[in-house]
Formats: C-alpha cells, sequence, structure tokens
C-alpha cells in the first residue's frame, strides 16, 4: 500500500492571540516557503482566524487544519480539526471529551510547564495502573488522575518523576480494558521548540512513552522566525502524494501514532533559511500591503534581518556543538 508523509507545525500563534504577532497570510507564505505541508494556527482562546488560515491553505500548497489552544480549568490543550471554539476552563477531561464529540483531535501542548500554563500531570485523564492504585493505598481515586502523585508532590521535579516512573514500571494490567473507562488524550507535545533541549520535554516524553500515547513536535510559534523550528513528520497510507492527503487524513494518522517528532534537526538544518528568511519576508510582505509607511519601519526590517542572521548563526553553531557532544 502507498503511504505518504505530511510534514505540519501543528501549533502556531497567529496576531489574532493576545500574544501572536503575524498575520495568517504571512504565516502561510513562510510555512510553504520552508517546506512544510500544513500549519494549524491555535490561537489562545478564538478561533476565527484558524478557521480563515483553514480555508486559504490550499492556495499556499498547504492542508488546511483549524485549531485553538483552549484554556481550560487545569492549563493549556490543544483541540486541532474542531470548527467551533470549545467551552473554556472547563476541566480537562470534559474538554477532551468535547474535542472528540466535535471531531477534533486533543494534544497536551507543553506538558508540566506551569509557567506557561502547561497542565500537571495528575490532571491528565490516564488509566490508573494496579501498581499506582497500591501506592495510592489501595483506594480509588479520581479518573484523571495518577496514583500516588499527592504523596510525592513534596519532592522535587526530577526525583517525583521518578518516583511516578517507578509506580508504573510493573503494570500487568491490561491498558485497553482500562482505557475504555476514561476519555484520554490523543496525544501529546514531547518536544516544544521554546524549550530545545530541558527537564520538562524530556518528562514529556517518558509520560507520552510510559502511557503509549503519540508524540508530537511543534514551534509554538509567536513570531514569524520561529514557523517550523520544530515540526511533527505524519505518516498516511493510502496516499499517492501530498496533494491527495486530507485534513481527515492528518487527524487520523495523529490519532494512529504514526507520527515522528523532529526539532532537533531542524534549527541546525533550516535555522539560516528561517531567520533570515523571515525576516527578509517581514520587510516585503508589508510593504505590499502597504503596513511599512515610513523610513523607521524600513529600516527596522533592515536592522531584523542582520539580528535575524546573527541568531541564526549562533545558535546553529551552539546546536552542532551540542550533539557532537552527544556523539563523542
Amino acid at each position: 500500500m502507498s503511504s505518504v508523509t505530511v510534514s505540519i507545525d501543528p501549533h502556531v500563534h497567529s496576531d489574532e492571540s493576545y500574544d501572536g504577532h503575524e498575520p495568517i497570510e504571512l504565516i502561510l507564505e513562510h510555512a510553504a516557503d520552508i517546506g512544510l505541508d500544513a500549519v494549524v494556527i491555535t490561537d489562545h482562546d478564538v478561533i476565527g482566524e484558524s478557521k480563515r488560515a483553514a480555508e486559504l491553505a490550499a492556495e499556499y500548497g498547504l492542508i488546511g487544519i483549524p485549531g485553538v489552544e483552549v484554556s481550560t480549568a487545569h492549563g493549556h490543550l490543544l483541540a486541532i480539526g474542531v470548527e467551533r471554539m470549545p467551552p473554556r476552563r472547563r476541566p480537562y477531561d470534559e474538554t477532551i471529551e468535547w474535542i472528540h464529540e466535535h471531531g477534533g483531535v486533543a494534544v497536551v501542548p507543553h506538558p508540566f510547564q506551569r509557567s506557561r500554563h502547561g497542565v500537571r500531570q495528575r490532571n491528565i485523564p490516564v488509566p490508573e495502573t494496579e501498581d499506582e492504585r497500591l501506592a495510592d493505598g489501595g483506594g480509588s481515586s479520581e479518573s484523571g488522575s495518577i496514583g500516588g502523585l499527592e504523596a510525592v508532590e513534596t519532592l522535587d521535579e526530577a526525583d517525583a518523576t521518578e518516583a511516578l516512573d517507578a509506580a508504573g514500571a510493573d503494570d500487568d494490567t491490561d491498558p485497553d480494558s482500562a482505557r475504555d473507562a476514561i476519555d484520554e488524550v490523543d496525544a501529546v507535545e514531547t518536544f516544544n521548540a521554546w524549550l530545545f533541549t530541558g527537564y520538562r520535554n524530556r518528562r514529556a516524553r517518558r509520560f507520552a512513552a510510559k502511557y503509549d500515547y503519540p508524540g508530537v513536535a511543534a514551534s509554538d510559534a509567536h513570531h514569524l522566525e520561529y514557523v517550523g523550528r520544530a515540526f511533527t513528520e505524519v505518516s498516511i497510507e493510502g496516499r499517492e502524494s501530498v496533494d491527495n492527503a486530507t485534513a481527515d487524513d492528518v487527524l487520523d494518522a495523529i490519532r494512529a501514532g504514526t507520527t515522528t517528532v523532529d526539532g532537533r534537526r531542524a534549527p541546525i538544518r533550516m535555522a539560516a533559511k528561517h531567520y533570515v528568511g523571515a525576516a527578509s519576508r517581514k520587510t516585503g510582505y508589508y510593504a505590499r500591503t502597504g503596513a511599512v509607511r515610513s523610513a523607521t519601519a524600513a529600516r527596522k526590517g533592515v536592522v531584523e534581518t542582520i539580528s535575524a542572521a546573527r541568531v541564526a548563526l549562533i545558535q546553529g553553531t551552539y546546536r552542532a556543538a551540542r550533539i557532537l557532544s552527544w556523539i563523542t
């Protein structure tokens, strides 16, 4: 059977977000130019520009997929493939259920990063293992909690994580029967480009591996030059080319777990193209749309281009050195 690989950045913010900066047309243009096949605009608690971007995507040779980063009662959650805004400030498990009922996939963004409204591990609904129930004193726990977490929260993060990992190391329960009882997330953002390396990205990978969740990588870009800095490669069966792939194909592939995280190599391979290209493209875009109306704005574009080139060089050199250190 034929298959095709689609490159997607599933977590990008436009200027409709309170903390975003770029219009969707510019994001789509840049995404297509750097070789992405799809980009999901996931603004904070608003979905208008994301839906418009999905409608315009085909004009840029991209697959159109709407989405939103919704604020739940327990932290942020990506709703990918939905056409409506999910209810805000609802419990995490209820929001996941709403997303599924409306045909979307629920992805945990930057998990455990509380400074960025990431969800706490205990609030992600997962099947509780037998060892975790024993660690919790043999009693029942709320759906969506991880047994034993209350007991280790006073430890530092590394010790707490090791304790949680150990609690589920010898799980003999049938995961399929346990999963029927709760509505779980479809994937976990195991690589967020805002933290190129770091404890929480590693912890997210361990969590996803423990509960057999697909991992995705995303740029979480708020500025154009970061779009595609990390991305996910999705393998889709039964399609001859990317041109034949649809949004539903991408969503089904994420659910099936045919995803590959790509973020570690991307900054080195594409850094110069991302930073320099983005800066010059922004200047050209605003000039075409009449937004650049003064010499001051034009000079700012030149400065951004030079600064971006310098950043690309520094980051590329630094990351190349880190990879060489891992190899040697």
